[in-house]
């Protein structure tokens, strides 16, 4: 299968792919994937995602970054370590960071003392952000927005800051991000049936501010609902667009891996 495809989000260093990872490579190779980003939660993972980066290179690109539930790690060596990592080849973004009101593992306002550390470390670093938010958007999208317009006209992020990961907001809120130029990341449950709000959201914003994932092990779309989400899985999460946008699934293919291409500055191979 020609590599049509990506998987912007994945958690391949995760404990659930310890018995079969080159398998589940292999698997996204043959259903016409061209490349990968796996996003840290913490120091080790994103540690763990760069060694991916390194023995798969130019297939499986890094991210570095704390995760909002795991803020309270946040020491004063963190930022120099994460500097360290995405000082390496295969390092793309910032990421996955944010904020994360659903679980009290760390205080809110702990949280947006991290995320804001983690913004001007991808500023300076100039890179991307990959972003998490989890019933937090009346706090994170103000802090998102002043990030953006603060960096200088001629930064690389300036048209390009980023993705929202599983973007589950609503359309005024994806509308007004727009706007300063960030992505949004649709994934699994694209699929659902009864997923109507997320359905109307996908189908309204432009096909090239759209990036596929899976959020892998995580959020695994139909048919596969239920069991443990692969990156192999993502036409499937490409068909469900192209029928809310009556396109052809290759369409979406195409458009979403150069827009994955654009943000993370991953050439043609």
């Amino acid at each position: 299968m020609t590599d049509l495809f990506t998987d912007t989000h994945c958690h391949l260093d995760f404990e659930d792919y310890d018995s079969d990872r080159p398998a589940i490579l292999e698997r996204a190779r043959a259903n016409g994937l061209a490349f990968l980003i796996n996003p840290g939660i913490d120091l080790p993972s994103s540690a763990q995602a760069l060694q991916l980066a390194v023995q798969f290179p130019g297939y499986v690109y890094a991210a570095a970054g704390i995760h909002p539930n795991y803020s309270y790690l946040w020491d004063d060596q963190t930022e120099n370590v994460l500097r360290e990592l995405a000082s390496a080849q295969g390092l793309v973004a910032i990421g996955e960071i944010g904020l994360d009101y659903y679980r009290d593992y760390a205080a809110p306002a702990l949280q947006r003392q991290v995320f804001q550390k983690q913004l001007d470390l991808a500023a300076s670093l100039r890179l991307p952000v990959i972003i998490h938010n989890r019933e937090a958007s009346a706090d994170l999208l103000p802090m998102l927005k002043d990030w953006q317009h603060a960096l200088p006209a001629d930064h690389p992020q300036k048209l390009r800051p980023g993705v929202l990961h599983s973007y589950s907001g609503s359309l005024a809120d994806a509308e007004s991000l727009l706007e300063c130029g960030f992505f949004f990341g649709i994934g699994g449950p694209i699929t659902y049936k009864n997923a109507h709000e997320k359905h109307q959201v996908t189908a309204a914003l432009p096909l090239e501010s759209l990036l596929l994932e899976t959020d892998a092990p995580f959020l695994t779309p139909h048919p596969h609902r239920g069991k443990r989400n692969e990156p192999a899985y993502i036409p499937l999460i490409a068909s469900a667009i192209a029928e809310l946008k009556q396109i052809d699934p290759a369409e979406v293919g195409t458009v979403t891996t150069r827009s994955a291409r654009l943000l993370f500055s991953i050439p043609e191979a």
